[in-house]
């Protein structure tokens, strides 16, 4: 891998991690494009540039990750003095980390079929389309929403849990993640501050677990290319650089109801996958 081709992927991460058009797609698009699509190390990288906006993330929320973390130690401390159910929900940061559970639980049975739908995608690139298209779709809708007023002290384990599912449909390539959680949240009828801010809170476990899987698997299997760590740690610090651009915008665009104009950029490249991918197989 070249240092350009980890420059631009890190920016394509950086971008479409945080911005509704997803990273997984675009990454896949890009690789299916310029070939190497299927290099165990394309796989690896991805998983840096993941970190890298993990990082970003940490960043750009840094007080409320902060008070999660120090609540999730004050939960273990209850846990080992049995008081953790005695406590309740507690504080809106306790209720905030019980829902993200509830959130997170749902992904377990979806993960198991991830590799079969991946593979269909980088495969076939009209099922990578439709999934743009899907995103498109909600991303549309989410636009009509009225201003909710949930917050994560007044979210029920109901919500949590279809926020959830719309993560868990985030798995399939060309579906956004924080673009579905987003508007999953706003479908419930949470305040667009809680909306992007749950949905980031939400990506961290979610992308940490995806990033350390990859980078056992390439361990256990001798695969992991010491040559190109350096290579591999630039497109970290792109990816994190302007990962934190775009948590920027898009708190921005979501407080202002803009998320349209990601609607109708995925509908044309959903459209325009569609397009290739049908000649692709007809030529």
């Amino acid at each position: 891998m070249s240092i350009l081709d980890s420059i631009l992927m890190g920016i394509i991460q950086g971008l479409t991690e945080f911005l509704p058009v997803s990273s997984s797609g675009h990454l896949m698009l890009y690789s299916h494009i310029f070939g190497d699509a299927g290099n165990e190390n394309n796989f690896l990288f991805s998983a840096f540039l993941h970190l890298g906006t993990l990082l970003a993330v940490g960043i750009a929320f840094k007080d409320t990750v902060a008070a999660l973390f120090k609540e999730c130690l004050a939960m273990l401390k209850d846990l080992f003095t049995g008081k953790l159910f005695k406590a309740g929900l507690g504080n809106p940061e306790r209720r905030m980390i019980y829902m993200m559970i509830i959130s997170l639980v749902v992904l377990v049975p979806f993960y198991f079929i991830r590799d079969f739908i991946e593979g269909v995608a980088a495969k076939y690139m009209i099922a990578l389309g439709c999934f743009f298209l899907y995103t498109s779709f909600i991303l549309f809708m989410s636009d009509k929403c009225k201003d909710g007023s949930k917050t994560p002290a007044t979210m029920t384990w109901k919500e949590a849990l279809i926020i959830g599912l719309f993560q868990a449909v985030a798995l399939l390539p060309g579906v956004s993640r924080s673009g579905s959680t987003i508007c999953g949240a706003l479908f419930v009828g949470t305040d667009r501050d809680t909306a992007v801010k749950y949905s980031f809170m939400l990506g961290i476990p979610t992308i940490l677990a995806g990033c350390l899987v990859e980078i056992k698997d390439a361990v256990d299997a001798n695969a992991l290319p010491v040559g190109d760590i350096p290579v591999f740690m630039i497109g970290f610090a792109v990816a994190a650089v302007v990962g934190i651009a775009a948590i920027k915008l898009v708190d921005l665009l979501v407080k202002n109801n803009k998320f349209k104009y990601f609607a109708v950029y995925t509908l044309i490249l959903g459209l325009g996958v569609i397009g290739y991918g049908i000649f692709q197989t007809v030529r």
